[in-house]
């Protein structure tokens, strides 16, 4: 039986780490103006989206959490990303961020991508608590959001898109807190 490419599985999606030759899959995504327009002013360049994806790559070696590449199981269409970056690393707190090309909103896979994301902070990173924020005209990532057990704390100005965002923080018991 073949391994899977995946470090990290829920009931629909699979995970795995961005390589420099997934280029085309990141134009893919964040070539889309559907997807962009949430998180910039502008549609990104070629440029800007190998800079996306380097970033991406450079802070799984550096901080070993990126917004991962996520794929349907049963058909390994490549639906889009999500995962933690640093947000207050000295207080273990990430972000959790999603992009999901539009063909598959409204699914139900960024809540399951969300859980398991959360799942994985708390059992494999150690985080004591996680940010989120969205474009304020995005009302669905502020249904998933909620319905992960976020509480809003307010807003923060996001210089790519010069707009507040709505802010949201998901905070870990000292219980359930893994000791990494």
């Amino acid at each position: 039986m073949p391994s899977s490419p995946y470090f990290l599985c829920s009931e629909r999606l699979g995970f795995r780490w961005w390589s420099r030759e997934d280029l085309p899959l990141a134009k893919q995504l964040w070539g889309d103006p559907e997807v962009t327009r949430l998180f910039s002013k502008t549609a990104l360049s070629d440029f800007e989206i190998q800079e996306r994806l380097n970033a991406e790559i450079d802070r799984g070696n550096t901080h070993g959490v990126q917004y991962w590449p996520m794929f349907e199981l049963v058909t390994d269409l490549h639906i889009g990303c999500c995962g933690l970056r640093p947000y207050r690393l000295a207080d273990k707190v990430y972000e959790l961020g999603f992009h999901l090309r539009p063909v598959f909103w409204g699914r139900g896979l960024a809540s399951e991508a969300g859980r398991t994301m959360l799942d994985y902070a708390i059992t494999e990173v150690g985080a004591h608590a996680i940010f989120a924020g969205h474009h304020p005209e995005n009302v669905a990532s502020r249904n998933v959001l909620l319905k992960l057990g976020f509480e809003e704390t307010g807003a923060e100005f996001y210089e790519p898109t010069g707009l507040f965002h709505p802010s949201y923080m998901f905070y870990i018991k000292p219980e359930a807190r893994n000791s990494n």
